[in-house]
């Protein structure tokens, strides 16, 4: 394939924006290469500037579940625009889509919606503070809740080590109030709050993780984060902006079964459209303001546009149910197509998956936290990454980023996607 007009439009970005990109792992670091600039997109394909065509497994990081440019999606935001772009006051299809999001996700009264996910998870951490008046948190190696300051912590040397900033720019006084804890592992998370005892607001997590690999949680590791988190008051923030509504019409709680204190979303919620929100039960949502102390505020939360995208997203996803069972079943054949690949050219690979979240790791052993994903063989990422790009199938950028399965995915696409898999494996 071609990329000369990628390589240009590259070059000619760079001059103007950091790096080229708005968002650093578009910039191909992790794997080398010229990032591919997107022209268009409609159902299961994505098509760049130079005329080439791909399968796509990014979806816009997720929130593509019905295919790019759904026509319900793009018809409600074109006669939405009609009407004005943003107002800066309420809406009655604000009041519309909070019904609904409510409706379809468990143990949550109302919704405040925000621009991203980024800020949806600060603004509950936030509130969680607000509402158990302490100021530690836990946050979990691996697991990516947007650049907010309070979430770009590395771990330190030890269980109880406060974390350290892995950013310039990130202060030392906001690293102290976070640690760090291993997921999936139980034990760790208890001695951490054993340490900190009465200090702990909140612990946030992905609850199956999106940003180390796909990586879901194992033996009971979430209904044991809900019984900890009840014995020491402590509130529980599930981040389902990978997960909600994509695992199950409620996402990760209704999957699991296990209630959180609050939700975070993003990405679905707004039918691909720039939106976030987070929910929670009564007394905990009307700590925010203007109802109570706590401030949260933004002039396009809840803007007309996304709003239209995402009640028309969730009201296709409410109404056919079976959309999430179709998602499994294509994701368990890809799965196992892939895994058939692999295996005839001995190749060292995990395939974790959940739902329609899927990702190969390039290692023999069980990936089931962030320690274990990056013990993976990047350098075989790398040119897994390239050999797909050149058969037409676009992954993520990056061996440390779920895929993600559309229903716009034919199966004839699974068995190409299949047949570049087991071509590439045999070069690495």
């Amino acid at each position: 394939m071609l990329y000369q007009r990628s390589s240009s439009l590259f070059k000619e970005a760079e001059k103007v924006i950091p790096g080229g990109v708005n968002s650093p792992v578009r910039a191909f670091g992790a794997v080398g290469g010229t990032p591919i600039f997107a022209k268009s997109a409609k159902g299961a394909y994505v098509h760049d500037e130079d005329g080439n065509t791909y399968i796509d497994y990014i979806n816009s990081w997720g929130p593509m579940i019905l295919g790019h440019a759904f026509e319900p999606v793009v018809a409600a935001v074109i006669e939405k625009a009609k009407q004005g772009t943003s107002f800066g006051m309420p809406t009655a299809i604000e009041t519309g889509i909070a019904k609904l999001a409510i409706s379809m996700v468990p143990n949550v009264d109302k919704i405040r919606f925000v621009n991203s996910g980024t800020e949806a998870c600060m603004s509950a951490v936030r509130l969680a503070r607000g509402y158990t008046k302490k100021d530690k948190i836990i946050k979990f190696s691996g697991c990516y809740h947007g650049h907010s300051d309070a979430f770009l912590i590395a771990a330190g040397s030890g269980a109880i080590t406060f974390g350290t900033p892995n950013s310039p720019g990130v202060t030392q006084g906001t690293a102290k109030d976070t640690l760090l804890a291993k997921f999936n592992d139980i034990a760790n998370v208890t001695q951490l709050v054993e340490s900190n005892k009465g200090e702990i607001a909140c612990i946030i997590i992905e609850p199956v993780a999106g940003n180390m690999g796909c990586i879901p949680p194992k033996d009971n590791f979430l209904q044991k984060l809900r019984s900890l988190c009840d014995k020491h008051e402590i509130l529980l923030i599930f981040d389902e902006v990978m997960t909600g509504f994509r695992l199950a019409a409620g996402g990760a709680q209704e999957l699991y079964k296990v209630n959180a204190d609050i939700v975070c979303f993003g990405k679905v919620i707004g039918g691909g459209l720039p939106v976030g929100a987070f929910a929670a039960r009564n007394e905990i949502m009307d700590y925010l303001a203007p109802l109570g102390p706590v401030y949260q505020a933004g002039t396009l939360s809840g803007n007309p546009l996304a709003m239209a995208a995402g009640l028309a997203m969730l009201q296709h996803l409410n109404n056919d149910n079976s959309v999430f069972s179709r998602l499994a079943e294509k994701t368990e054949y890809l799965h196992q197509g892939m895994a058939k690949a692999l295996q005839e050219n001995k190749v060292n690979h995990t395939i974790n998956r959940m739902g329609s979240m899927i990702s190969i790791h390039f290692e023999a052993h069980e990936v089931y936290d962030f320690e274990t994903a990056a013990n993976a063989n990047n350098e075989s990422f790398k040119r897994f990454f390239h050999g797909m790009l050149k058969e037409g199938v676009y992954i993520a950028p990056s061996a440390f980023e779920t895929w993600f399965i559309s229903d716009a995915l034919s199966y004839e696409d699974l068995d190409t996607t299949i047949k570049a898999v087991e071509k590439v494996s045999k070069n690495l």
